[in-house]
């Protein structure tokens, strides 16, 4: 007891230094054991082999919805729809008929036939000379002209030095004054130069005209050319342009225009 009474401290510090070093012979083993739970519980709930990926969005609906809207939608209320265009009724040629709305009846029902190109022709007829010089005898043939008397060719006498004429100006003789190879003049509307010889005339497109034909009345319009005035279906029009391969007919109550394209 006296023993006990002498050494209690140290007795009592060293089962408490020998607890310490029983905690921390154990620790390692303490904080093992931890890992290998979170690790279990990582696998059980983060890496579970069991749960399947999630697949890709299926967007085909709201993707086709897009592209109906970005195409949009017309509607065609004039050439199929009975509403705002009702089946007509006109007296032919050979009696009463039953003409459909759209293209069936008006200037939609215009065909054309025909698209003829109208020219500027110049040709060398002759040369003449006397005791100043060689004269040269041009042909000028102006298909497009809007008065008829000025369409057939005409004759124009041009010496070297003349002032312009109403069409062209002599600028330059290649050859001989009195045999030229040819001959080069500057046209007056556009200021370009053509070549012209005896074997060798100069042709320029200036308009042109156009055939067509209205079946629903059985008529036929010939060399029609822009400014002039036809009828049919009961309205006036006028040839607003004719070009290569359109014709362009203007409806002289509202100037509406109409073009028709021609099919060779």
């Amino acid at each position: 007891m006296d023993f006990l009474k002498k050494h209690y401290e140290k007795i009592l510090l060293g089962l408490v230094l020998a607890g310490l070093v029983g905690a921390l012979v154990f620790l390692p083993f303490f904080i093992a054991s931890e890992s290998q739970k979170m690790k279990d519980l990582r696998d059980q709930y983060i890496n579970n082999p069991h749960v399947q990926p999630l697949t890709n969005l299926d967007l085909s609906v709201p993707s086709s919805a897009i592209a109906r809207l970005k195409s949009g939608y017309t509607l065609d209320l004039e050439t199929g729809n009975k509403v705002f265009n009702p089946v007509e009724w006109q007296k032919g040629p050979d009696g009463p008929i039953k003409l459909h709305s759209g293209n069936a009846v008006g200037v939609k029902a215009v065909v054309v036939t025909n698209i003829t190109p109208l020219y500027l022709i110049l040709t060398l007829d002759n040369v003449t000379t006397n005791e100043l010089g060689a004269r040269y005898v041009f042909g000028v043939e102006k298909q497009a002209e809007k008065t008829p008397a000025k369409r057939h060719k005409q004759q124009r006498f041009v010496s070297a030095g003349d002032k312009p004429n109403d069409t062209f100006a002599l600028v330059e003789i290649k050859g001989p004054p009195d045999n030229p190879d040819a001959l080069v003049v500057k046209l007056v509307d556009t200021g370009e130069k053509a070549t012209v010889s005896k074997e060798r005339p100069y042709r320029r497109v200036d308009a042109y005209t156009a055939d067509f034909r209205y079946d629903p009345e059985k008529r036929v319009f010939h060399a029609r050319r822009a400014g002039d005035k036809v009828a049919f279906y009961g309205t006036d029009y006028i040839v607003a342009e004719v070009s290569q391969n359109e014709l362009i007919l203007a409806d002289q109550s509202n100037q509406k225009k109409t073009p028709l394209p021609f099919t060779p």
